[in-house]
């Protein structure tokens, strides 16, 4: 049978199959249900700095409402603000610790971030708690009429450079696509320290109700069409970084899981087939990629890794964009 096993921010994974961070991470016994099932490694339900702030605020508002807070300038603000994230962290190092000692597979934290806060020191207290890496997720809304697009980022390489400061396991920083310039930007965090890119996020999207003209949200799961945007950036940044590249979003049955390899992705990372599937979709996954591959007599995964990336691709023009506009004109 063939051998799965690679490598992803230093850890040895027995398959590339790398549950991303949601729900289906935030408890000890999930994360051994998933173990069983096949996951190579999982991350963890994300640490939100702004569900922190939004949580103290709201204890804040609260308090001030039943007059708890005689002035504005009260010692109250800085207990709420402190005892907030002080049980939130709590809450999260229990979890890094019964994970790892319930399961054999790495377990990844990850914080959610938006600032360069000090709160970034927690990352030294994940670590210690004995995480095996840790996953930036930053997200800094590329829209504003008073801000340059290198101001936006440079937040994502301070926050990176100051978590690299504080911790010695592996981190990989998770981001959007929406960059003026992403290949420089997942340079830059190549440059600044980054151990791996995860490509992409996938956000919570608004969407109309037209009946009761009324602001709804749209369908958090992602759809197997989103796996395109994520297959063209691997393969365009494969082979020229030298750090690993997580693909995610999207990725719903072993095919795209091959697809995201052959275009260079070290891992895959996965949600949605999960919540839908169940954990057995894994272990569906994995047999996938075992028949295929000895279909295609691979005995292991870095014989076809990258194999149709653009730097290695016999038609890499199949990545460019303009190559939509080519497709188009040559209809009649």
């Amino acid at each position: 049978m063939a051998d799965l096993t690679t490598k992803y921010l230093g850890l040895t994974l027995r398959n590339p199959l790398v549950v991303a961070s949601s729900g289906l991470t935030d408890s000890v016994d999930k994360i051994v249900d998933l173990e069983k099932n096949g996951a190579a490694a999982v991350v963890l339900k994300s640490l939100f700095e702004e569900q922190i702030a939004l949580e103290a605020d709201h204890k804040i508002k609260q308090a001030e409402k039943n007059d708890l807070i005689y002035s504005d300038y009260s010692e109250t603000l800085d207990y709420i603000d402190s005892h907030i994230k002080e049980k939130e962290l709590s809450n999260y190092i229990d979890l890094i610790k019964q994970a790892k000692s319930k399961v054999d597979i790495p377990v990844i934290a990850s914080i959610n971030a938006i600032t360069n806060s000090e709160w970034t020191g927690f990352a030294k207290q994940l670590q210690d708690a004995g995480a095996d890496a840790l996953e930036l997720n930053i997200f800094v809304m590329p829209f504003s009429f008073d801000r340059e697009s290198g101001e936006n980022e440079s937040v994502y390489y301070s926050v990176l450079r100051k978590v690299k400061e504080a911790v010695a396991i592996p981190v990989a920083v998770k981001i959007s696509p929406y960059f003026s310039n992403l290949g420089k930007v997942i340079y830059s965090l190549e440059n600044n320290g980054a151990d791996a890119i995860v490509m992409f996020n996938k956000f919570s999207s608004p969407d109309i109700d037209i009946a009761r003209q009324k602001l709804i949200h749209a369908d958090v799961f992602s759809q197997p069409g989103d796996i395109y945007n994520s297959l063209r950036w691997v393969s365009l940044a494969a082979k020229r970084l030298q750090i690993d590249i997580a693909a995610t979003t999207g990725i719903h049955d072993g095919e795209a899981v091959i697809k995201q390899l052959l275009a260079g992705a070290t891992i895959t990372q996965m949600a949605t087939t999960i919540y839908k599937n169940g954990p057995e979709v894994l272990t569906k996954i994995l047999n996938f990629i075992h028949g295929w591959m000895e279909e295609k007599a691979f005995n292991y995964i870095d014989q076809f890794r990258g194999k149709l990336s653009m730097s290695a691709a016999e038609n890499p023009e199949v990545y460019e964009r303009v190559q939509f506009m080519k497709y188009f004109s040559e209809i009649k």
